[in-house]
């Protein structure tokens, strides 16, 4: 398989991995690609999410949005809301007195989140469809894989944020030792796709979970994305890591 280095900060665009051509060939490829594989099987969604989490997965996200100074009566961007697993979270902790809106490229993935009063934005973390500075609190959960350019959607992330405003990344990265690394990859590669065969209704739920390790295994390293950050223009830039692999993002638009 022939891939490319992506770019180095500073340098433009900076896409989250190489292309990985064993699914697609170029860009345009790569958009139809996620598009098809999100939108198929998005039933079966959060189904698989419950099962490979064992039912851990709410309270994760829950305490990482905590630990990301997210508070009750806070405007939300959730970008990347996909079936709004980050978003179910996110509306306990803001209350009544808060608001939420979610945007996301797959119509199927939003059709399944059922979030009654939350609006749902087709959109790209590119081209966020949000006027500037219009919430204090942005949220992209395990979506920085799949977007084109790091670089972009960071500037954008700063763009929609107030002054004062803060952000949270969740992502998996690749385990730092190698053992850790052959455990996960195998793992992903081939116990998630087998359960995905058992659980899921459509048979290509298989491959979206084997294309999800593809891009950890091939993600830019943590320091990369952290430098992407504040090129953008944050500060207070921080990664907390969970397990090994569960990293959390975090920083602040200067006030």
């Amino acid at each position: 398989m022939t891939q490319a280095t992506p770019s180095a900060p500073g340098s433009g665009r900076l896409p989250p991995h190489a292309p990985l051509t064993e699914y697609y060939r170029d860009e345009e490829e790569r958009h139809r690609f996620l598009r098809r594989i999100f939108d198929d099987t998005a039933p079966d969604y959060d189904r698989i999410e419950r099962v490979l989490a064992f039912g851990s997965g709410p309270r994760y996200r829950r305490q990482a949005l905590q630990r990301a100074g997210l508070a009750a009566g806070a405007q939300v961007l959730d970008v990347g809301i996909g079936t709004g697993l980050v978003a179910r979270e996110a509306l306990q902790l803001i209350g009544p007195a808060g608001r939420l809106v979610g945007v996301d490229p797959s119509v199927g993935m939003m059709g399944q989140a059922h979030l009654p009063g939350v609006e749902l934005v087709p959109g790209r973390a590119e081209a966020l469809p949000r006027p500037d500075a219009s919430c204090d609190f942005l949220s992209m959960g395990y979506a920085l894989r799949h977007i084109s350019d790091v670089a972009e959607a960071f500037r954008e992330f700063h763009r929609v944020l107030r002054p004062g405003g803060r952000m949270l990344v969740l992502e998996i990265s690749r385990p730092a030792g190698r053992f850790g690394t052959m455990a996960l990859k195998a793992y992903m590669r081939t116990v998630v796709p087998l359960i995905a065969r058992v659980v899921a209704r459509r048979h290509d739920t298989a491959e979206l979970w084997r294309y999800y390790w593809d891009t950890i295994e091939a993600c830019i390293p943590p320091h990369t994305v952290m430098e992407a950050l504040r090129d953008a223009g944050f500060h207070d830039v921080r990664r907390h890591v969970e397990l090994g692999i569960f990293s959390e993002y975090t920083a602040v638009k200067s006030a």
